[in-house]
C-alpha cells in the first residue's frame, strides 16, 4: 500500500529514533558514555519535537489526549539524566504510532479492494466492431462487451443468453452467481464465465458501483463517538497517570520513580485499540455486502435494541409475483398463464410485465398476439393463436365474458385478483401478491437472538395487506397506512426506549432513516434518498445482510472494550510495580510496549470475525389444487 506524507513523517522519525537509540548502544558497549548520551538525546529531540507540535494541534482543538503522558516521560528522563530510557520511549512512541498506522491500514485492505477495482475503460460495440472507451462516455443503451475476468462497469441488463458473475466484492458469496437474458448485473461484480454482452441502463457515475466507492470514501474518514469517549477517558488516566508519578517521588524522595511510571503509561491503549477494532469490523462488515458510513454508525449498531421495518421493498420483494393459478373450467395452469401472458406481452403495466416474466422463467412458449387493444386502468383484450383472451381486473373481464364477478378469497387477503378468460369463458384466476423476501422470517428469529427486543412493522400500505404478509413472524407492532412524517414520529417515539434501527428503500422512507440512531437502506434496488440518509447501506437486495451486519458490530466493540480495559489494566499495574521500585524507566518503557502491541493484535481480530450467515428456509410445496408457479415467477 502507498504511504501517505503522515506516514512518510512517522517512519523518519521512527528510524532517526531507531538509528539514535541503536547507536548509542553502539558507544556505550564500546567505553563511549559521553557520545552515548549525545547519540540517544539526538534520538529523542525529533520525537519529542513531533509530539509537543501534535500536542498543540489537540490542545487548540479543545482535545487533551495521553500525548501529553508521552512528552512529560520523555522530557523527565532528559532532565533527571535517563538518557536511555528517553531514547527507548521515543523509539517504542514513534514505533507505537507507526503500528497503529499499519494496523489500519491492514483493517482497511478490503476497502481499498474496493477502491482498486474500479474500472477506468470499457469495450463497446459500435458500427460492427469494438472499441475501448472511458467510463464517462458510456450512455444508457450503449451494448458492452464483458470479457471473462472484466469488473462490470456499468449497471445494465444482461443482453446474452446466460452469464456468471461473481459477486463476493459485493456480498462475501463465494459461489458465482447464474444470471439469465433480461437480468440486471450490478456494476462491481466480477465476470467468472465466458464473455457475454451488456446492455448500459445507467451512466458510471450513477451506477450501484460509483455510489458504493463514494460511500466507502465517507466511511474511511469517519471518528467513532467510542473514540471521543475514550478521549475523555484518557482525562482520567492521565490523572492517575500524574497522581502516581508524583506519590512515588513525594514518598521516595527518588525522581527516577517518577520517571519509571510516566515511561510505563506510554503510550495509553485507548488510543490504538479503539480505532484499531472499529476501523476492521467496517472492513468486515463490507466484505459480507453491508457498507457502514463510519466507525460511529458501527458502534451504535451494536447497541441497538429497537428495529422498525419498512414493509414494501424491504421485508417483501416490492414487486408482484404470482402466488396461485385457479382453473375455473378445467384448463391447466400452465395453459392459463400461457395465454395470459402472451396477450400481456403488449402491455407495459408491471402486473402484466410480471405475468410475462413468470411465463418465461417457467419455459413456456408464448406466440405474439393480435388485434390487441388495452384499457387502462381495466385490462387487455386480443387473440392469442386465434383465439380470444381477455385479461384484467375480475369485474372488467367477468362482464365481456358474460359471468358474474365473485367474491375471492384473496381480494380480502388484499392480493392482486387477475381473471384470464379464454375463448369467451372465465378460464381462472392469476392470484399475485408482494411476498416476503426469502429468508425474512429466520433474519428477525436471529436478530432477536441477538438482543433486538423490539421489531416493529412501519408502512403506508392498508392495515389488512400488511397483517396478511407478515402473519407468522410474531412483530411486536404493526403501524399501517403511515405517511413519511408519521414514520419519523414513530422513530422518535420509539428512540425513548432505547437506540433504534429503521430499515427503508423508498425516498419515502429518508426522513425516517434520517431520524433514527441507525438508518439501513436497500442499496441495490432502493432510492438514492434512502442511500443519502441511511447510516448503513445494504449492497445487495437482500435483507437477510442485516444480521450479520449487526453480528460483526457487536464483536467489534466488544473487542475494542475487551482491549482497552486489558490494557489499561495492565498499564496501572505496571506503574503500581514502578512506583514502589519494581521497575527501572528502560524496563517500564519496554514493558509498556509490549502492552501496546499486544492490544493492537488483540483489536486486529475484528478481521476474523465469521458471523452466522443466514440459511435460506426450505421451499414450503404450493397448497392443494393450486400451483407452485410462485417458486419461478420472479420477474
Amino acid at each position: 500500500m502507498e504511504q501517505t506524507g503522515t506516514d512518510r513523517f512517522k517512519t523518519a522519525i521512527l528510524l532517526l529514533a531507531a538509528v539514535g537509540l541503536i547507536g548509542g548502544l553502539g558507544f556505550w558497549f564500546a567505553g563511549q558514555a559521553g557520545i552515548a548520551n549525545l547519540l540517544w538525546i539526538a534520538g529523542v529531540l525529533p520525537a519529542l519535537a513531533a509530539l509537543v507540535i501534535e500536542i498543540g494541534r489537540s490542545l487548540r482543538s479543545g482535545e487533551v489526549g495521553l500525548d501529553i503522558v508521552a512528552a512529560l516521560s520523555m522530557s523527565a528522563a532528559l532532565v533527571f539524566g535517563e538518557t536511555l530510557a528517553a531514547a527507548v520511549v521515543a523509539v517504542m512512541y514513534s514505533g507505537g504510532t507507526f503500528l497503529e498506522s499499519f494496523a489500519e491500514g491492514r483493517a482497511r485492505a478490503e476497502m481499498h479492494a474496493l477502491l482498486s477495482r474500479v474500472p477506468r475503460t470499457a469495450t463497446r460495440h459500435r458500427d460492427g466492431g469494438l472499441e475501448d472507451i472511458p467510463l464517462d462516455e458510456i450512455a444508457p443503451g450503449d451494448r458492452l462487451l464483458i470479457r471473462q475476468g472484466d469488473v462490470v462497469p456499468v449497471d445494465g441488463t444482461l443482453a446474452s443468453d446466460t452469464a456468471f458473475v461473481d459477486t463476493s466484492a459485493l456480498t462475501g458469496e463465494s459461489l458465482p452467481v447464474r444470471l439469465a437474458r433480461g437480468a440486471e448485473a450490478m456494476s462491481g461484480v466480477t465476470n467468472a464465465g465466458e464473455a457475454f454482452d451488456l446492455t448500459a441502463t445507467h451512466e458510471a457515475k450513477d451506477s450501484t458501483y460509483a455510489g458504493i466507492v463514494r460511500l466507502v470514501e465517507e466511511a474511511q474518514a469517519s471518528k467513532a463517538p467510542m473514540s471521543r469517549l475514550a478521549d475523555r477517558w484518557s482525562l482520567g488516566f492521565l490523572a492517575v497517570t500524574v497522581g502516581i508519578a508524583f506519590a512515588a517521588w513525594w514518598f521516595t524522595g527518588d525522581p527516577i520513580r517518577a520517571v519509571a511510571v510516566l515511561v510505563v503509561a506510554t503510550p495509553c491503549p485507548l488510543i490504538l485499540a479503539v480505532p484499531v477494532a472499529l476501523v476492521a469490523g467496517l472492513s468486515r462488515a463490507a466484505h459480507f455486502g453491508v457498507l457502514v458510513k463510519g466507525a460511529g454508525p458501527l458502534e451504535t449498531m451494536a447497541r441497538i435494541r429497537t428495529l422498525i421495518l419498512d414493509k414494501t421493498g424491504t421485508l417483501t420483494e416490492g414487486r408482484p409475483q404470482i402466488v396461485s393459478v385457479d382453473s375455473h373450467h378445467g384448463m391447466g395452469a400452465d395453459d392459463i398463464l400461457r395465454f395470459a401472458a402472451a396477450l400481456d406481452q403488449a402491455s407495459k403495466h408491471p402486473v402484466a410485465q410480471a405475468i410475462v416474466a413468470a411465463a418465461k422463467v417457467r419455459g413456456l412458449t408464448l406466440p405474439v398476439p393480435s388485434e390487441v387493444a388495452e384499457l387502462p386502468g381495466e385490462g387487455v383484450v386480443g387473440h392469442v393463436e386465434g383465439r380470444p383472451v381477455i385479461v384484467g381486473g375480475d369485474g372488467f373481464v367477468a362482464r365481456r365474458a358474460g359471468a358474474r364477478a365473485g367474491d375471492h378469497p384473496a381480494m380480502a387477503a388484499g392480493s392482486v385478483l387477475v381473471a384470464v378468460a379464454v375463448d369467451g369463458r372465465m378460464a381462472g384466476h392469476l392470484v399475485m401478491s408482494d411476498p416476503l423476501r426469502e429468508g425474512a422470517g429466520a433474519m428477525l428469529d436471529g436478530l432477536r437472538r441477538q438482543g433486538i427486543e423490539r421489531i416493529l412493522l412501519a408502512t403506508g400500505d392498508r392495515a389488512e395487506v400488511a397483517e396478511r404478509v407478515t402473519e407468522g413472524l410474531g412483530l411486536d407492532g404493526l403501524r399501517a397506512g403511515l405517511t413519511p412524517d408519521q414514520k419519523v414520529l414513530l422513530v422518535l417515539s420509539e428512540r425513548k426506549r432505547g437506540p433504534v434501527m429503521m430499515v427503508g428503500d423508498g425516498v419515502n422512507d429518508a426522513p425516517a432513516l434520517a431520524a433514527a440512531d441507525v438508518g439501513v437502506a436497500m442499496g441495490a434496488r432502493g432510492a438514492a434518498a434512502s442511500a443519502e440518509a441511511a447510516d448503513v447501506v445494504l449492497l445487495v437486495d437482500r435483507i437477510d445482510r442485516l444480521g450479520p451486519g449487526i453480528e460483526i458490530a457487536r464483536a467489534s466493540r466488544r473487542i475494542a472494550v475487551e482491549s482497552v480495559i486489558a490494557g489499561i489494566g495492565l498499564s496501572v499495574l505496571g506503574m503500581i510495580a514502578a512506583a514502589f521500585g519494581y521497575l527501572t524507566p528502560v524496563q517500564g518503557a519496554l514493558l509498556q510496549e509490549v502492552i501496546d502491541v499486544a492490544v493492537i493484535l488483540n483489536a486486529l481480530r475484528a478481521l476474523r470475525i465469521a458471523p452466522q450467515e443466514p440459511v435460506a428456509p426450505e421451499p414450503q410445496p404450493a397448497p392443494a389444487g393450486q400451483s407452485d408457479i410462485a417458486q419461478g415467477a420472479t420477474p
